[in-house]
């Protein structure tokens, strides 16, 4: 009968984590050490990211930092290949950092579109570029991108990250019918709103009360609340190990009913 703790258990694998120093990604670095992978960080605040790695490490699990820019190719080219010298290889990709401007077509600035659309999207496909080669080199892996219940359909002012998050959902699939015959695994998480600083950072940015927003958000699902950061990162535990050894190109909606 099958062990879902042998099969969740990710020892010896390295597990790169993008957005790594809060939020989506902190939750599930912190989830992927504790089934035995080396989580490493990857974040742009240095001091977060390193307070978050030390926590894990504390907590008993394997966990360092780098950091990395994903809008850079030289970062990005640089941090893959120290990873795999250091770790000897890296078997997880994560691919979560993002960034959100909520606001229409007309109210952006060509900065802020140029922002979400290079650290959203462009991230993804830079650090994919560079990390990929090192998972052939170990015989396959499993990279999964964060991209939003906003990716599948439309929602108000919020027109960057809506095409950003479209494109990576699309761009998941055409990785995974590319680097899959390398035994490469690519699959998209689609977050619906999550209790994290991005989501508090949008009541500010719409002038609106942060409490109050976060009510609003949780409205109308059929579960009847915000989802947590663990609840994207269990999502993640199942795309990231065996138990989804038969999945890729796809797309998990985890949204608490919000598009259902």
């Amino acid at each position: 009968m099958l062990n879902t703790q042998d099969v969740l258990n990710l020892s010896g694998k390295v597990a790169v984590v993008t957005g790594g120093a809060s939020g989506i990604g902190l939750a599930t670095a912190e989830l992927l050490a504790g089934f035995g992978a080396h989580a490493v960080l990857i974040d742009i605040n240095e001091a977060a990211g390193e307070a978050a790695a030390a926590g894990i490490r504390a907590g008993g699990g394997l966990a360092t930092f780098r950091r990395c820019d994903v809008t850079s190719a030289a970062d990005c080219e640089r941090t893959a290949a120290e990873i795999a010298a250091d770790l000897g290889g890296i078997h997880i990709l994560f691919n979560n950092a993002g960034v959100i401007r909520r606001q229409s077509v007309t109210e952006l600035e060509e900065r802020d579109w140029d922002l979400v659309l290079n650290v959203s999207l462009k991230g993804v496909y830079l650090l994919s570029k560079y990390v990929i080669p090192v998972m052939e080199r170990g015989g396959g892996g499993s990279i999964i991108n964060t991209g939003s219940g906003w990716g599948l359909k439309g929602g108000d002012r919020a027109a960057a990250y809506c095409a950003a998050k479209a494109g990576v959902v699309n761009l998941t699939r055409a990785m995974a019918i590319d680097h899959g015959p390398a035994g490469i695994r690519v699959n998209c998480v689609s977050p619906g709103d999550t209790d994290t600083p991005l989501l508090r950072d949008e009541a500010k940015q719409l002038q609106q009360d942060e409490a109050a927003f976060l009510v609003a958000s949780a409205g109308g699902r059929p579960l009847e609340r915000l989802g947590t950061p663990r609840d994207i990162a269990n999502a993640v535990l199942f795309l990231a190990s065996d138990l989804s050894a038969w999945v890729t190109g796809s797309v998990l909606v985890v949204d608490g009913g919000g598009i259902a």
